[in-house]
């Protein structure tokens, strides 16, 4: 395994310095790009959901705005703190933690066991296993028929409003572009910070920009260790399967 290591260190190489905050990366879909994202009657693709009496479109050619996967919730333990857009959680609103899409996109959530649909907002980061591609707070959990369970599979759907600024034209969508970011791939996560910082040591060592982020769970303190990825899905993606490649079961990608 530590030979498995050292080998992978050697395919990452850090492009960029660590920007902490995220810059808000807002695409306007409009003329002429809009001519090739119009939703048509052909653009299947382009289907509207109306959920609670709102119309909302899937993001078009986008990527990662379809996943499939499993899904889970997160609850009082957590009611009150700071999610990682800085607000505070509220158990009780309808919102959702991801590990890469941009902060307050839209996201329309079916369960694949019951058939219900719901729709959330982005305001935190998560879930921090590998597998799972959503955590959901406890109300969006109980509507969508998963509190009790704890898990399931579901699909999510990233979505966008039209905005209609000319009467006779194709309703432009304003939406996140979700392939850009700062992307980080963890690497492990210790209970005990001297692992972490060892870990760490041997990413810094070989010249990558590697975070230790600390996290307050429930019941203790975690050190997620973090190796930057770049700026771009794609990249980081890359950056992921080697790790994988290389012994590093447990990697995900993570946005900061």
């Amino acid at each position: 395994m530590k030979a498995a290591r050292s080998s992978c260190i050697i395919f990452l190489k850090a492009t960029a310095t660590i920007q902490l905050l995220l810059l808000p990366y807002t695409l306007v879909v409009s003329m002429p790009i809009a001519a090739s994202l119009s939703m048509s009657p052909k653009a299947a693709t382009q289907k509207p959901y109306v959920i609670n009496n709102i119309r909302y479109y899937p993001v078009p050619s986008a990527h990662g705005h379809n996943e499939t996967g499993i899904a889970s919730w997160y609850g009082r333990n957590f009611h009150g703190r700071k999610t990682s857009s800085g607000e505070i959680y509220d158990m009780h609103a309808m919102t959702a933690a991801h590990k890469t899409l941009p902060m307050n996109t839209m996201l329309m959530v079916k369960n694949l066991e019951n058939g219900r649909k719901i729709t959330v907002r982005v305001n935190d980061r998560g879930p921090f296993v590998r597998g799972r591609i959503i955590d959901l707070s406890y109300s969006a959990a109980k509507k969508l028929g998963l509190a009790d369970n704890g898990t399931a599979r579901v699909q999510i759907v990233a979505l966008a409003k039209a905005r209609q600024d000319r009467t006779g034209t194709p309703p432009d969508l304003v939406y996140n572009d979700l392939g850009l970011g700062e992307f980080y791939v963890q690497i492990g996560a210790f209970a005990n910070k001297i692992n972490a910082i060892r870990l760490q040591k041997r990413f810094l060592d070989a010249g990558h920009t590697t975070v230790i982020q600390k996290h307050f769970g429930s019941k203790r303190i975690l050190y997620r260790v973090q190796v930057y990825a770049g700026k771009n899905i794609e990249n980081a993606e890359r950056a992921e399967k080697a790790l994988l490649e290389r012994g590093y079961a447990g990697c995900f990608i993570i946005a900061r």
